[in-house]
């Protein structure tokens, strides 16, 4: 009998083995793959549409539109009639007491209410008030999303060019020990060169640390692992700062808006309240029930008869109701504070609306500044280099040394790092702007139809 295989001491087949081979090899690499952090980039509008949709404080102002609008079709069904139905079974001995009834229906509504009409227009007031809030959560949300992914971007640009200033500080430390060693420089230069390390290695701390804070933020907001998540700085949308008469011209926030919806509510409540006495009020009513053939209503009612049906109206004139009077008197205060709340916001709001405007005018020129100051350290950077590359060209003045050059890397990459933050400073700044003049919302579209334009308009690989 002939064997298609080759059988080996230990018994086992070589094709048993090769597949045993390449299980431990795809168990390997799946370990591998697992132990090694996913890196997941995304997109500035990506960042922003998922954490509008997973924002807990958007979906709770959902749920305030929600119950306003329940609350306006509440007022307004008063109108419509109920139905309901029932049973009254039961016996009775001697003289009925009571309506025992197979089952009966009642149907009611109201047909006239002269408040009526004011708690439909505050139910009105107050479904554009949840409207409102809505639209301010989600700008809120926006808005830190965007901040918070400008500061994540900004932190690893920071913690790049702070990783170059610790390779810098290493060679500046080992040529100011080589120089001292040598008897070429003081202990003194060797002391500053490292106090310079250990500053750049605590800058760098408080950047890992910033960084890690920030990307933890935008993963809670956007519903994605923190481990991994990266920023595209090329997704981020062009920043135009709003001018004066934009500003000028531009109405309250939503916030504010709200404020004044809410208040408008409540004073129709109130003007509801005040005309519920000496005003009559009307309903319809209706029922119809099937007594019970086996009691002995018969036996005392000589025209007694199983269905019955009644239909009519029912009519109040409030005239005294304390209940009611204090009532109309604490919905008149509520409104009256609603008001106050409104006009304290609107304030408060115009006035911060005007520090974020004259800042961000001082923050831009400040960015300008540190953009100029990092490109004149570029450009001393590169003529340092020119020369000590090719000789100073001047023997009376003084030679650039190695220590020169990486002392020049350094003040270059600290002048890029305060680059980064003042520009970062300005876009939050020009962000805020944006929202409190109403614009945000216009600029976050603009920017998703660009960046969709620009993915169909990309070359198909």
């Amino acid at each position: 009998m002939k064997r298609d295989t080759m059988i080996y001491n230990n018994g086992r087949s070589l094709p048993r083995r090769m597949n045993l081979f390449r299980c431990l090899t795809i168990a390997a690499a799946v370990a591998l793959v697992a132990s090694t952090p996913a890196m997941a980039q995304i997109s500035f509008t990506t960042a922003v549409d998922l954490a509008l949709k997973n924002s807990p404080k958007v979906l709770s102002a959902q749920a305030e539109v929600e119950k306003a609008v329940a609350g306006l079709q509440e007022a307004k069904d008063v109108y419509i009639p109920t139905l309901s139905g029932g049973s009254g079974l039961g016996y009775s001995y001697g003289f009925p007491l009571g309506q025992p009834s197979v089952f009966n229906f009642t149907s009611q509504s109201l047909i006239l209410n002269f408040s009526q009409r004011n708690y439909i227009q505050a139910a009105r007031a107050a479904l554009n008030a949840a409207n409102l809030a809505l639209k301010d959560a989600r700008q809120a949300v926006a808005e830190d999303t965007a901040i918070t992914y400008l500061a994540l971007d900004r932190d690893q640009q920071k913690l790049a060019a702070l990783r170059d200033e610790t390779t810098y500080a290493g060679r500046l430390v080992s040529i100011a020990q080589d120089r001292l060693d040598a008897g070429q420089d003081t202990p003194i230069s060797l002391t500053t060169s490292r106090l310079t390390a250990a500053q750049i290695h605590l800058a760098r701390l408080n950047a890992e640390d910033d960084e890690e804070a920030n990307r933890l933020h935008l993963a809670m907001l956007t519903g994605l692992p923190k481990e991994g998540l990266q920023v595209v700085s090329s997704s981020i949308p062009k920043f135009s700062s709003p001018s004066m008469k934009e500003v000028e011209a531009a109405k309250t926030s939503p916030a504010v808006e709200s404020a004044y919806a809410i208040a408008q509510a409540k004073q129709k409540t109130a003007a509801g309240d005040a005309r519920y006495l000496w005003r009559p009020q009307i309903y319809f009513a209706a029922q119809y029930s099937l007594f019970a053939k086996f009691n002995n209503y018969d036996s005392f009612y000589r025209n007694f008869q199983y269905n019955n049906i009644g239909i009519g109206i029912d009519m109040r004139f409030p005239v005294f109701d304390a209940v009611h009077k204090a009532k109309a008197r604490e919905s008149a205060a509520d409104a009256a504070r609603a008001q106050h709340d409104a006009d304290s916001a609107r304030i408060q709001f115009l006035e911060g609306r005007q520090k974020v405007l004259r800042s961000t005018a001082m923050l831009a020129t400040r960015a300008e500044v540190a953009d100029l100051d990092q490109q004149l350290a570029k450009q001393q950077l590169d003529v340092m280099l020119v020369q000590l590359n090719s000789g100073n060209g001047n023997a009376s003045g003084p030679q650039m040394t190695p220590k020169d050059e990486q002392t020049a890397r350094i003040a270059e990459r600290e002048k890029f790092v305060t680059y980064l933050d003042a520009g970062f400073q300005t876009r939050q700044a020009q962000i805020n702007l944006m929202r409190q003049t109403g614009e945000l919302e216009d600029w976050l579209k603009s920017a998703a139809q660009s960046q969709a334009l620009d993915v169909s308009l990309a070359p198909s690989k």
